[in-house]
């Protein structure tokens, strides 16, 4: 069983983000086996933490893009958390690079984030979106 099982509780009916946070989902299960496998490879692990940094950021413009676009009336409130998610995501990928351990942050703080941010937050944004035609 997957360190954090995707479910269509996820799916906002948005393929784009739907792919996207699908992807982050993977990503947070491929962490999960990173960090447990006995093997662990420091490089890979890197990589994949800077896949996620990168990703996430992509994957925020896609959403600003369409608020701005439309202009949902939450934006900047939705923005600050975006924001917030990314520097708390780059500071985690700063430390691990010096060294410190942060296999129980990265993953305590994707899951929690992920659910609430997507089950909460992103889910309130969906019926303005698909009254625009989204």
């Amino acid at each position: 069983m997957p360190f954090m099982a995707w479910s269509d509780e996820f799916v906002l009916g948005i393929a784009s983000i739907d792919e996207q946070h699908r992807w982050l989902v993977d990503t947070t299960n491929r962490l999960h086996d990173e960090f447990a496998s006995d093997s662990l490879r420091h490089e890979e692990l890197r990589e994949t933490l800077e896949k996620l940094v990168d990703y996430t950021v992509n994957h925020f413009i896609v959403e600003e893009d369409l608020f701005n676009r439309y202009g949902y009336p939450e934006e900047e409130a939705h923005r600050r958390r975006h924001d917030e998610f990314s520097r708390h995501v780059l500071e985690l990928l700063l430390k691990f690079e010096k060294g410190e351990r942060v296999s129980g942050d990265v993953l305590e703080f994707l899951q929690t984030w992920l659910l609430k941010h997507i089950l909460k937050e992103d889910k309130a944004y969906v019926p303005f979106l698909k009254g625009k035609g989204v």
